[in-house]
Formats: structure tokens, C-alpha cells, sequence
């Protein structure tokens, strides 16, 4: 039995016999609310990752369980099967008569697969990569971004991120003890036919970024989600200022095979004395349509490699064997074929321009206004045009662009993503009226959101 007097609360304990004993059960409370505080407080998140916050892609596929779209263009992975000797060649391994094919292999990268990746990006580069000093293999190419940054960005440093950045740059800076200090790109022109190219840095707010404290830029080319090329005149830009001022260059460029011509994909670490302070960055997600499988790695100058060696080596040591092995075979595959217009790295870009312009014609006869990409495998389409058909009042987050998209999954059973998530807080606003679409998909699924988004269109009339 419980009862309370004035503020406190008070149990019926029975004693020996049948003695009733009332104890006051606030200092218990009071105790055992203290002691929940302090375990709390000691063992709660590090201030470095914020309040924990859930990612967009957490959300999102939570969002698409909850709500059941009809179409995902939300996440950046094909619905369909990647070439068929990429998935042969996983499939046979674990069975093979090589019996260490599934045990641990080397911890920087599977042997056969650093070879390959030599033999792929040596004549891109326009020197001779060591394999076993100058490529990690990593987690995917996340892990990559990881090693690359946690290596090299210590205590103060600052680092330069292009926006809209990939999310996880700003938490990885943090974690490194590294300032993230953001730019971003911004279209030049409004109008209908919009391209990835007219989103450009302004040249001296870039420049006023670099100082003494800068350790490091990171730049994503082919960029995601803009689909942006950068230039050769952009990329010496970015090129002169990290040699003036001593500066380490990431470059993300795990969407290098999906290029639409004639534009073409420009490697900064070509450029001259930029070798030596140009980590980048590949990803077998990316390359052969397999993201599941979680591979990615890392070429650069040697002493620099060194440094994310060591965070890998204490991090995740070693990457899947077969998977490596896997990946390794398709490279040779490819390799043999690299100079045929079959060859993946050249057809998978051919594959996905229709589907591309395909979208493109669907969102603007719809009512956005899409920026046409000249890479990669997402649109940014302005949807502001939408406004008046649209009531967003009633939905709770802070950002309209998680409002439409949510909207949109509701109603036209579609899945965006919102861009303001790879914005930092004091740039939101630019990715407000934007949604992100992904194209590589089914052509019947693409079809289908076509449908979808003129269904939802009539309602709104």
C-alpha cells in the first residue's frame, strides 16, 4: 500500500508478526534519481557527434517502411542486377578449391585486387601506383572518407567542405577534433534548363577559406547530388590555393564512370605537384552497382597513406576476402575488354543517360524545375512551383524540404530525400526547396513514378 503525504511518498511494509511499518520512499527516490543522473551524464554520447541526431538515411528508411512508397528514388543503389561476371565471380569463391579465399587476407588490401586497382588507375594518373604502398582497400568508401580523415586532420585544424556535402564529412571532421569550415555551391542561373554546371563557388570566398590553419579540402567530383563535373579551370583553382597554402586535398570521386558526354572526368591529383598531397577516393559500390557489398579504397603518394594505414589498422584491420576477391576478378574482366565500348566503366554511363533524361522530362512536365547532372546518378529538382498545390503547415519538421518529401512519400507514394540534410546549419535554407531523385532504377519503376506524379498532380488541381 502506497499513500502520500504532503510531498512525500510513503510504503506499507509488513515487519515481524503482523507490525505494519510505513517508510518514506523520497530518500530512496531521491538516491536512485541521483545515481540514474550521474550514469547519465558520465556515460552519455561524446560531445563531438552532437545529440546523436538520426541521419537522413536512418529516417528515410524508416520512412519507407512506415509508409510503403511505391517507388524509392530515394536511396543512391540500383533495383536491378549488376552485371552478371561481378555476381558469378562472388558466387563461385567461397566454394573454390582455395581454401584461404575465405579466411583473412592482407589488412591495406586483398593482394590481387590492390594489383588490379594499380593496373586501372596507373595509366589514369599518369604514373605508376605501388600497390602495396600507395592503395587501401577499405569498408567501402566510406571508411575511406574515415581513414582519409581521422589520418590526417588533428586537433584545430580546419577543413574545407563544398556544400551539399556528403553528411557524413562533418561528423568525421568533428570526431578528428578538426573545424569544418563550409562553402557552398550556388547556381548562377534560375531559369528552366538548369545544369550541374551552372552551380558554381564564388572564387574569393574560396580563397578567404584558406589560412595557416587549413589542413585540408575535400572535394567530391563527379559531385553527389549535383551531378557536377568540376572544371579544369575549377579544379586549378582549388589546385593553385592547396599549393600556396600547404593544403592536403580529398577527393571523393566514387561516381568517376558515370560522366555524360562530352563532359569528361578531371583527376586533381593529375595535376602538376598535386600528386603529393591528393588522397582519392574509389568505391566498388559505385563502379560495378554492387553497394551492398561494401568496398571501397583509397590511392595516394605513399607517405600520405601511411597515415590512414594506421587508422584502418586499428579500426577495421581487414575487409571481406571473397568480396575482395570478387572485386579484383571483374576488374581483370573489365581490363580485358578496356579499350571495347562493352567494357562497364564506358556503358554503365550510356546505360543510365536515358533513364536520366527520362526523370529529367518527368519532374519538369510535373512541376519542378530540375538541375539536368552532367554525372552521377541523382537530380536536384526545385520544387517551389508546387507550393500552392501543396498544404505543408500540418507537418511537424523544422526544414520545408522534410516536409515535401514526407508529403510526397504520403501522398504519391514516391521517396525523395531532402537536401537540406547535406547542408550545414547555416546553409539549410539553400537546400530548402530542392528534393533529391535517384534514376538508377528499373525503367518500369521510373515509369511508374512518372504515373504516380501525374495521379498526385490531378488531385491537386
Amino acid at each position: 500500500m502506497l499513500f502520500r503525504r504532503g510531498l512525500s511518498l510513503y510504503a506499507a511494509v509488513k515487519s515481524s508478526g503482523s507490525t505494519v511499518k510505513w517508510i518514506n520512499l523520497e530518500p530512496i527516490i531521491r538516491s536512485n534519481s541521483s545515481m540514474a543522473s550521474a550514469i547519465n551524464e558520465k556515460f552519455g554520447l561524446p560531445k563531438r557527434y552532437g545529440a546523436g541526431e538520426k541521419s537522413v538515411w536512418v529516417e528515410y528508411i524508416q520512412l519507407a517502411a512506415e509508409y510503403k512508397p511505391a517507388v524509392n528514388l530515394g536511396q543512391g543503389f540500383p533495383d536491378y542486377h549488376a552485371p552478371e561476371h561481378v555476381t558469378k565471380a562472388l558466387s563461385e569463391i567461397p566454394t573454390s578449391d582455395n581454401p584461404l579465399l575465405n579466411q583473412y587476407t592482407r589488412g591495406f588490401g586483398h593482394p590481387r585486387l590492390v594489383q588490379n586497382l594499380s593496373k586501372v588507375y596507373s595509366p589514369l594518373v599518369g604514373r605508376e601506383i605501388d600497390p602495396f604502398n600507395e592503395i587501401l582497400v577499405t569498408s567501402g568508401a566510406y571508411e575511406a572518407l574515415f581513414s582519409a580523415i581521422l589520418g590526417h586532420v588533428d586537433e584545430g585544424d580546419e577543413v574545407i567542405v563544398i556544400e551539399p556535402f556528403f553528411d557524413c564529412y562533418d561528423y568525421m571532421i568533428k570526431s578528428a577534433g578538426g573545424i569544418p569550415k563550409f562553402i557552398a555551391l550556388q547556381p548562377k542561373a534560375n531559369g528552366d534548363n538548369v545544369t550541374s554546371a551552372d552551380w558554381v563557388l564564388d572564387e574569393k570566398e574560396l580563397a578567404s577559406l584558406f589560412n595557416s590553419k587549413t589542413k585540408m579540402i575535400i572535394l567530391n567530383t563527379p559531385h553527389n547530388p549535383l551531378g557536377k563535373a568540376f572544371t579544369q579551370k575549377e579544379l586549378e583553382l582549388i589546385a593553385d590555393l592547396c599549393k600556396k597554402h600547404n593544403v592536403l586535398c580529398l577527393s571523393d570521386e566514387v561516381y568517376e564512370w558515370m560522366v555524360y558526354e562530352p563532359v569528361k572526368h578531371i583527376r586533381i591529383a593529375t595535376f602538376p605537384g598535386m600528386w603529393e598531397r591528393t588522397i582519392t577516393i574509389g568505391s566498388a559500390g559505385k563502379t560495378f552497382s554492387v553497394t551492398g557489398w561494401k568496398t571501397g579504397w583509397a590511392y595516394a603518394h605513399a607517405p600520405l597513406m601511411r597515415n590512414l594505414q594506421v587508422v584502418h589498422q586499428n579500426c577495421v584491420y581487414t575487409c571481406c576476402t571473397p568480396v575482395q576477391e570478387a572485386v579484383a576478378r571483374s576488374f581483370e574482366y573489365e581490363l580485358a575488354r578496356i579499350n571495347s565500348p562493352d567494357c562497364y566503366f564506358y556503358s554503365l554511363a550510356r546505360e543510365l543517360l536515358p533513364k536520366r533524361d527520362f526523370l529529367v522530362k518527368t519532374l519538369r512536365e510535373n512541376g519542378f524545375k530540375p538541375t539536368l547532372p552532367e554525372a552521377g546518378y541523382f537530380i536536384i529538382a526545385d520544387w517551389t512551383n508546387l507550393t500552392n498545390k501543396i498544404d505543408l503547415s500540418a507537418e511537424p519538421d523544422k526544414y520545408k524540404d522534410y516536409k515535401f518529401t514526407k508529403k510526397l512519400a504520403k501522398e504519391a507514394g514516391l521517396l525523395a530525400i531532402p537536401p537540406t540534410a547535406f547542408y550545414s546549419e547555416e546553409h539549410k535554407h539553400l537546400g530548402e526547396n530542392f528534393a533529391r531523385f535517384c534514376f538508377i532504377k528499373k525503367d518500369e519503376n521510373l515509369v511508374l513514378a512518372e504515373k504516380l506524379l501525374k495521379e498526385w498532380n490531378a488531385k491537386k488541381k
